[in-house]
């Protein structure tokens, strides 16, 4: 279950948790239209620290932009608020952030551009998205049956509620057929990501991601082939197979959620020696490092909260 914290951010104000209600008519509710973020800050030894704020809230603005959201704060109003959000909840422990743009309560009808816009940011303590286990053993992992929207039809780039559809489907076959999570092709048979992560995998020493085209732009990602970089590991973004999968030496999600998780299993197929592998270790090793505060190099990337 969620674990509740005091305080959401919803229009401008601060209410308690179990306060921040909507109406039952509110349009987003029924035509699954709005944008939202997922973020997480992180507890390192100068106190709570929000990992790349800005580039999430870009992010955010971006998606809103794309669904036809006209957002009735800035930029820099969302990230303060964001940032007071961590700071009134004082929490012990690390944080996920879960700023929402949607259409209120005001209309009904496909049409939604004559109804209200408001903003919601929500804060909890939560560990491991796939488990502190799966951050070190690994995760099994089903190929879905189930196709990652296609951008003829969705418009991928954006972080929207309605996009999300497919993707619990995908994760309730997963789970239901015994497996942790699942992976999702395009339209077209090739890897597109998780059903909330990016994906990679490493052969021959090599690191391979799938381009963007077909999946959202991930900001842990970005973070990940940096890291990589730094490390002398060779990137590539290219395509993928469903049978290349199958024989790399190793596998991981990435996400703001998954942070970096070792996928060691993939449709009963063993992935290297079913373990985390070294160079999935060694990146997991740094990005802790980066996330909470260990390294100089990425302070940038740190919004620290009085």
């Amino acid at each position: 279950m969620l674990k509740e914290s005091q305080f959401i951010w919803l229009d401008g104000e601060f209410v308690e948790w179990k306060d921040a209600k909507v109406h039952v008519l509110t349009h987003s509710l029924h035509y699954a239209n709005s944008a939202f973020e997922g973020l997480r800050a992180y507890k390192t030894e100068r106190g709570m620290a929000i990992f790349r704020l800005h580039d999430h809230t870009r992010r955010l603005l971006n998606s809103a932009k794309v669904t036809l959201l006209k957002s009735p704060y800035t930029a820099d109003e969302l990230n303060e608020a964001q940032i007071r959000v961590i700071e009134k909840n004082r929490f012990d422990a690390n944080a996920y952030l879960r700023p929402i743009i949607f259409v209120g309560y005001g209309v009904m009808g496909v049409y939604h551009l004559n109804a209200p816009i408001s903003v919601a940011i929500a804060a909890w303590e939560w560990g491991a998205y796939l488990g502190d286990e799966g951050l070190e053993r690994g995760i099994r992992v089903k190929v879905s049956s189930f196709t990652r929207n296609s951008i003829r039809s969705m418009m991928g780039k954006a972080k929207a509620s309605a996009n999300y559809l497919n993707s619990q489907m995908a994760k309730c076959e997963a789970i239901d057929a015994g497996y942790d999570e699942a992976l999702l092709l395009d339209h077209e048979g090739f890897v597109a990501e998780g059903s909330g992560e990016c994906f990679f995998i490493v052969r021959d020493g090599v690191l391979i991601t799938p381009p963007s085209e077909n999946a959202l732009e991930s900001i842990t990602q970005d973070t990940v082939i940096r890291i990589a970089a730094d490390l002398s590991i060779k990137v590539e973004r290219r395509r993928l197979t469903r049978d290349e999968v199958y024989f790399a030496d190793e596998a991981f999600f990435t996400g703001t959620a998954a942070e970096i998780t070792p996928v060691r299993e993939v449709d009963t197929r063993e992935i290297g020696d079913g373990k985390r592998g070294a160079i999935t270790k060694k990146l997991q090793d740094a990005y802790f490092d980066v996330v909470y505060g260990r390294d100089a190099k990425y302070s940038r990337f740190l919004t620290y909260v009085k």
